[in-house]
């Protein structure tokens, strides 16, 4: 039985043994490999490769770039470039830099040891262009109001392809990008166009463009175009008193906000011409003094190179039956020749315009009746004078009785009394 175990035991040793040889063999295999690792260098930077062994016996490393050309062999400097010098040399370590990296220094670099057989390892170096500030062009001039523009913004030289965003103001807007064919295959340019329809409110606004770009870091490249908007005038009118009095002075002016600022301006009364004591001045309607008769709709009408705007003003002077109230203006009315994204309805305020139409029906139909009624009075006048004029009143006196036959009054006065028929009737007319 002891003889069986020996006799196992010595089967059994010699592979042990060739197991410990093996796991020494990896072991020490595992130590001459060279490490080192991927490289991110922005274009015009400084670039460091590094390369480590655990182990070396005696044996030479070396760095090469992407054409296989040796840059160092140990500590020997193989290829003259002046922008490669030696970091660090050691039996375990080679370490190398680069500077000025350029788009074509990128690609794998090898380092390797020459073991039997040469191992290596590769570095992936990534070199980042920046992108070249942007530009912005479609911009010629200023835009009228409702049109539409298409703004561009372009870079080049960037690697890898940046991102490219407008904004207006705080405002994001949506664009769309095109590349364009890299130069020499290793930089790209690129271009994002925005369309943009402009209303009056952009008068002013600042569109940027915003180029974001890893070799940038937190750093963004922009570029700013300021935009004019042509529009027509906004009209506002504004009275010298906010309750028109009779007899006195009265003033109207006429504001227009408009791109550019109203050239013309015109004052309007419904209904009825502008009395003599109406004066206009550009902008201004005054009056020398105050007439009921001057109350009514006033419009300013304002123009410019875009298109026209209008405001009514209801004129309400102190005294008159509707003056309840101080003079308010009515809504306004803006005529336009371009389009607005607000209502552009063009109508015309008759509220004050139908309460003023009310009152003068009712003021002509009580000057009617008036009329009407001293009319017939003054008829019922003539008829009686007529009347008075036709039917003549006449009458007898005593004292004409006999007054041709008599010698004396008291004589005539007795004649008339018994009624002397020799006497004559003697008449008297009123006219």
């Amino acid at each position: 039985m002891l003889l069986r175990i020996l006799a196992l035991a010595c089967r059994l040793l010699p592979l042990a043994l060739a197991n410990v040889e093996f796991d020494s063999g990896l072991e020490d295999a595992d130590g001459l490999f060279p490490v080192t690792g991927d490289e991110l260098v922005q274009e015009g930077g400084t670039v460091t490769l590094r390369c480590t062994v655990q182990e070396n016996d005696n044996s030479s490393l070396q760095w090469s770039n992407p054409a296989q050309q040796t840059l160092f062999f140990d500590d020997k400097k193989a290829l003259r470039d002046n922008r490669i010098a030696l970091v660090f040399y050691s039996r375990h370590e080679l370490a190398i830099s680069i500077s000025n990296m350029t788009l074509r220094d990128e690609g794998d670099y090898t380092c390797s040891i020459f073991t039997m057989p040469v191992r290596t390892a590769v570095a992936k170096v990534v070199v980042l262009a920046a992108p070249k500030k942007p530009e912005i062009s479609g911009y010629i001039g200023p835009i009228a109001e409702g049109r539409t523009i298409t703004l561009m913004c372009n870079t080049s030289g960037s690697k890898p392809l940046p991102t490219i965003r407008w904004f207006k103001g705080s405002e994001e807007m949506e664009g769309q990008t095109y590349e364009s064919d890299p130069t020499d295959q290793r930089a790209y340019a690129l271009s994002n166009v925005v369309n943009l329809t402009v209303w009056r409110e952009d008068n002013g606004a600042v569109i940027k463009c915003a180029v974001n770009h890893r070799a940038l870091q937190h750093n963004v490249y922009t570029a700013r175009q300021r935009i004019e908007v042509h529009y027509s005038p906004i009209v506002e009118i504004r009275a010298s008193k906010e309750v028109p009095e009779e007899g006195e002075e009265f003033m109207l002016r006429c504001h227009g906000r408009g791109n550019p600022e109203p050239s013309y301006f015109n004052w309007l009364r419904y209904n009825g011409e502008l009395s003599e004591r109406a004066v206009v001045r550009h902008e201004n309607l005054s009056f020398t003094y105050l007439n009921k008769t001057d109350a009514g709709v006033y419009q300013c009408v304002a123009k410019n190179i875009i298109g026209t705007g209008a405001r009514n003003y209801s004129l309400r002077v102190h005294g008159d039956p509707l003056d309840l109230a101080p003079a308010t203006p009515p809504a306004p009315v803006n005529v336009s020749l371009t389009p607005s994204r607000h209502d552009s309805t063009t109508s015309l305020d008759t509220d004050p315009l139908s309460q003023l139409t009310q009152s003068s029906i009712d003021h002509a139909v009580i000057g009617g009746i008036v009329a009407v009624i001293v009319f017939i009075a003054l008829c019922l006048f003539i008829v009686l004078v007529r009347y008075l004029i036709r039917h003549k009143g006449t009458y007898l006196t005593h004292e004409a009785k006999g007054l041709d036959d008599a010698p004396d009054a008291d004589t005539a006065i007795i004649n008339a009394e018994v009624g002397h028929s020799s006497s004559e009737e003697k008449k008297e007319y009123f006219i």
